[in-house]
């Protein structure tokens, strides 16, 4: 690699990750592909994320969000796919969307937890803290460890717990967290319109103090209602009885949680949630992505032709 192709990578404008956190899986994430993807290599990519779905729904296929006819949520959001080493079979995949949003009157952006599916043959295989956590940690540190705030919209306990015990502020369903001016602000936002991000059409209620959207499964999603009975339990039955007094399952509702990553997060993700396996190859990526944070910022400002507001017009 020479220095004009180190360079241009330091500078990039998207994340791509690609690495080995253990013997059996390949792990690639993949930062707004549609913008920068050729048209073959997108192909793959979205054909591999179909292939993950169809194993999970029995052959049947989504229609909203990342698989839309318009294919733009491609270049608004984070892929996270894993593949096996044996056969380069794709099992799980997850899809971040980054949701537009103001704050402080600054344009800026919610990650969305999103869709998550692994192959049911490969469930219980210890994927969770890849599908959840590593691509969260991933953004933070290349935003240089500036708070970053995520969205969850669910009603899986499993889910709802988790997004609970991993991330901090979240609303609802964290223990002693109440809804702040920022949780309700970003929630309104995100309802009034990013609903098509997460399959929740118009016709769907929302009530704004529990954040929670009723009858939502008619926007594109209707293929991932479940009822109480088959929805993943967490371990801990506090969230499990949470969801089962919230939600309406046979009306289908779901949560819309808000929470945020900060330093305190990232730090209990890599004591908790991380093989101890994986760690080498986690700094390594890490090191990488906290030089690119660094560096590229400094290349920015050393070229003259980018304009940078206040501190330097346009020409």
């Amino acid at each position: 690699m020479g220095p004009s192709t180190i360079i241009a990578a330091l500078r990039g404008d998207f994340l791509r990750l690609r690495f080995r956190p253990d013997r059996t899986h390949i792990v690639e994430i993949i930062e707004r592909p549609a913008l920068w993807l050729d048209r073959q290599a997108l192909d793959e990519l979205i054909s591999a994320c179909r292939g993950v779905v169809a194993a999970c729904l029995a052959g049947r296929q989504l229609d909203y969000g990342l698989f839309a006819r318009d294919e733009a949520a491609w270049g608004r959001s984070v892929i996270t796919l894993v593949r096996r080493v044996s056969d380069g079979k794709p099992i799980a995949f997850n899809a971040m969307p980054l949701l537009p949003v103001t704050r402080g009157g600054q344009a800026s952006n919610v990650l969305h937890l999103g869709l998550v599916m692994v192959d049911p043959d490969e469930r219980g295989g210890g994927l969770s803290w890849i599908l959840y956590g590593l691509t969260c940690f991933a953004l933070f540190v290349r935003g240089g460890l500036r708070p970053l705030w995520i969205s969850s919209v669910t009603q899986v306990p499993a889910v709802v717990g988790m997004v609970a015990e991993m991330f901090d502020d979240v609303y609802p369903g964290q223990a002693g967290t109440v809804a702040s001016f920022a949780h309700r602000h970003l929630a309104h936002q995100i309802m009034a319109g990013e609903r098509d991000a997460f399959g929740v059409g118009d016709d769907a209620g929302f009530d704004p103090d529990a954040q929670l959207i009723t009858n939502a499964y008619t926007g594109g999603s209707d293929n991932l209602k479940k009822s109480f009975a088959v929805a993943a339990k967490h371990r801990d039955a506090r969230y499990n009885h949470f969801c089962a007094t919230s939600l309406d399952y046979e009306r289908g509702d779901d949560l819309l949680q808000i929470g945020r990553l900060d330093i305190g997060t990232a730090r209990r993700f890599l004591a908790r949630s991380v093989p101890r396996s994986a760690m080498p190859q986690l700094a390594a990526q890490g090191s990488m992505i906290g030089v690119q944070a660094v560096i590229a910022p400094l290349l920015q400002w050393l070229d003259a032709e980018r304009p940078l507001g206040r501190l330097r017009p346009a020409r």
